[in-house]
């Protein structure tokens, strides 16, 4: 009982972390249909914007991570207004999108090596101490990175059902000409897009830095895998990316207890291959019908 309250510990805390990051890219792709390739650089800048924010600007950890939230933002407008923008209705988009997005990232991991060194560093913005359950200890810092992922899709869920904002990002989704021709302001929509996926990735930043510390290059990891959960739950999908996320979370989290931590990522990549050939359009996804 006590190692399975671990794994469920683990489990929930590395769905959470995946959620918040994967259903950024999800957002990104169901409109833009766009590869934001920048992702990890953005975890990264939010998790060292955070520790900045408390140990040298002495701020309180709720306003470390709403700067660190709102820097992830801005650079997710840059790249938008830089990159994206330039580019939209143009031959080619995914592909000279998918390229420049690498160079951005690379661009933001190369900044955050000159201004805070290549040494790993500890995040600041952590809770210390835990609450036994059983003889498992359940730390607080877990407890906080489940709450916060939950509260973040709840208003995510909210906003896109619920609000102007979200109906019209829905209608771009589903048809960006039509949407466009009823008045939605298209390129508006898609800046707010990509300044929430820069938000919700810098948030991500500050979960896995608290957890494993602060690298320059510690988004590609999560970065990596928050592709893996919307190949398997459909590209675009942003209610399946969430679910997929908990799910992935609580299978890595079953094989590293029965295989070894080197095992994970290689058992993660068999299912996405697996998923690809049962159904490449993902566990969630909606096959596509093209009449000749």
């Amino acid at each position: 009982m006590d190692v399975a309250t671990q794994i469920l510990i683990s489990g929930l805390t590395l769905g959470a972390v995946y959620a918040v990051s994967t259903i950024g890219l999800a957002l990104i792709f169901g409109a833009l249909n766009m590869l934001n390739m920048a992702q990890g650089g953005l975890l990264a800048l939010g998790g060292y914007i955070a520790m900045w924010a408390m140990q040298a600007m002495g701020w309180p950890a709720p306003l470390a991570a709403l700067a660190a939230m709102a820097a992830g933002s801005l650079a997710g407008g840059l790249i938008f207004v830089a990159a994206a923008r330039p580019m939209l209705g143009g031959e080619g988009f995914e592909t000279r999108i998918f390229i420049a997005t690498i160079g951005i990232g690379l661009m933001l991991e190369s900044v955050i090596l000159k201004l805070f060194g290549p040494q790993p560093q500890a995040q600041s913005l952590k809770l210390e101490g835990g609450i036994m359950l059983g003889q498992v200890n359940l730390p607080w810092q877990n407890a906080l990175i489940f709450g916060t992922a939950l509260l973040m899709l709840v208003l995510v869920a909210g906003m896109l059902n619920r609000s102007r904002l979200g109906r019209a990002i829905r209608a771009t989704s589903m048809n960006r000409d039509a949407a466009q021709l009823m008045g939605v302001p298209i390129r508006r929509i898609y800046l707010t897009i990509l300044m929430l996926s820069g938000a919700l990735a810098a948030l991500s930043g500050i979960m896995i830095s608290s957890m494993s510390g602060l690298l320059p290059n510690m988004g590609a990891d999560p970065m990596l895998k928050a592709f893996i959960i919307c190949v398997v739950a459909g590209l675009g999908n942003v209610p399946g990316a969430a679910l997929t996320a908990f799910a992935i979370g609580m299978l890595e989290a079953v094989i590293q207890y029965i295989f070894g931590v080197q095992y994970a990522f290689a058992i993660l990549l068999c299912l996405v291959i697996a998923v690809l050939i049962w159904r490449p359009q993902g566990v969630f996804g909606q096959k596509e019908v093209v009449r000749l």
